[in-house]
């Protein structure tokens, strides 16, 4: 007779974020590759159980995976102290329990409504500038951004302007503003001087 397998034990522990109403749930496995990023119950329905479940607690405002951590945005009305045990108990389970977290095709279907949204499509020296804007998010921002729970993904330039989303603890995020203007548009008008100012456009 085979003797079972022993799964190792999911672990789980909470970072804070620059945003007070969000906290980063991070465990030791891996939940999605890539990012997830939800905000309202419809979206969660149609892509990720995890999402779904969560928004079923009345003080869930917002729901972001990416690779091992869960970022959940809490309501206003709510304080941490009362819920942050409940949803690390409850995300703990559901992991354990081997729940879905993101559902098949997650990934493609966004990349199309991403093509479809990106209706610029840049040529020439605006091209070669374009990706060179979207390395130095990838290189630079994504990676510290990420460690606070949250994302950023560039979405079009135009005239000078980089347009961008920010996900996650991010996502209406008092200091985000901060964070965008003194450090990545500074950031990115020293290393780019055709880039005169980033804006954050709502996802």
């Amino acid at each position: 007779m085979d003797t079972p397998v022993a799964k190792s034990p999911v672990l789980l522990y909470t970072e804070e974020t620059p945003n007070p109403e969000s906290l980063k749930f991070v465990t030791n496995r891996m939940l999605f590759r890539g990012t997830a990023d939800f905000r309202e119950l419809d979206a969660a329905e149609e892509w990720s159980p995890l999402a779904k479940a969560l928004f079923s607690q009345p003080y869930v405002k917002g729901v972001y995976v990416n690779n091992n951590f869960v970022t959940v945005t809490k309501q206003l009305n709510y304080n941490w102290e009362d819920i942050k045990l409940l949803l690390k108990d409850y995300i703990k389970n559901y992991v354990e329990d081997g729940g879905e977290i993101i559902k098949e095709g997650y990934t493609e279907a966004m990349a199309a409504i991403e093509a479809e949204h990106r209706e610029a499509t840049y040529t020439g020296d605006e091209a070669e500038l374009v990706q060179k804007i979207k390395d130095l998010i990838d290189t630079y921002v994504k990676p510290a951004v990420e460690m606070d729970g949250g994302n950023i993904e560039f979405k079009h330039y135009e005239n000078g302007k980089v347009f961008v989303v920010m996900q996650g603890s991010c996502s209406g995020c008092p200091s985000s503003t901060v964070t965008l203007k003194a450090g990545i548009e500074g950031m990115m008008q020293r290393m780019i001087p055709e880039v005169k100012e980033v804006v954050q456009e709502m996802g």
